[in-house]
């Protein structure tokens, strides 16, 4: 779908932004660490989500691509929606929530917006080998991509992901079923990394 935004912010909101594409504005909602980064008046580009409902269409909005991820590292743990992957995002930095996540520590988990003990836990089990650090605590690694250092283009991984979602998938199944994927040859094609990521979505 969109992949990113690039224009000029007109409003800043508690929340979201405005911003001007082209003579369309569009509302972005942001997390407090990219609505700081943006100026009104100014232009700005925004890696986006699109998140679909039945009631509501809503575009999340990323000032770098290491925010996106975690994102949607987020939003494919259940219960854990957009709006409370936001509220994780703008309290904690994506080292410290790796740090937390591999020290187990469910009270630091809690304390973030939204995230009670269940959640907690599910967040230590589902982001363990996602979010890692090594060493001390100077060592932590930040958030990668999503699918490893040597994977397909963008473009490949978007058009597979409209065709999933085409089929019934959810936003957040087609997410972990990537991640379990592991890495993809670069050579593989769209109808490559859909069979493979329906036999991840055949296991649940």
């Amino acid at each position: 779908m969109i992949g990113f935004l690039k224009g000029k912010v007109e409003y800043i909101f508690i929340d979201y932004c405005l911003l001007d594409v082209g003579g369309v504005g569009y509302r972005v909602f942001v997390s407090n660490n990219t609505r700081a980064r943006l100026r009104q008046g100014q232009a700005a580009m925004l890696f986006t989500h699109l998140s679909v409902r039945e009631d509501a269409m809503q575009l999340y909005g990323f000032s770098t691509q290491e925010e996106y991820d975690l994102f949607q590292l987020l939003i494919a743990i259940s219960g854990i929606g957009p709006k409370v992957a936001m509220g994780i995002i703008g309290s904690i930095t994506p080292e410290g929530l790796a740090q937390a996540v591999q020290n187990k520590n469910v009270k630091a988990l809690t304390a973030l917006p939204g995230i009670g003990k269940k959640s907690a836990e599910r967040m230590i089990l589902e982001l363990k080998d996602k979010l890692t650090f090594s060493g001390n605590d100077d060592d932590i690694q930040h958030v990668g991509g999503l699918f490893g250092e040597s994977q397909v283009g963008e473009d490949i991984l978007s058009e597979a992901t409209a065709a999933l979602i085409s089929l019934g998938y959810s936003q957040a199944e087609v997410n972990t079923a990537f991640q379990n994927m592991g890495k993809i040859n670069p050579e593989s094609d769209v109808q490559n990394v859909i069979k493979l990521a329906l036999k991840q979505l055949s296991r649940r």
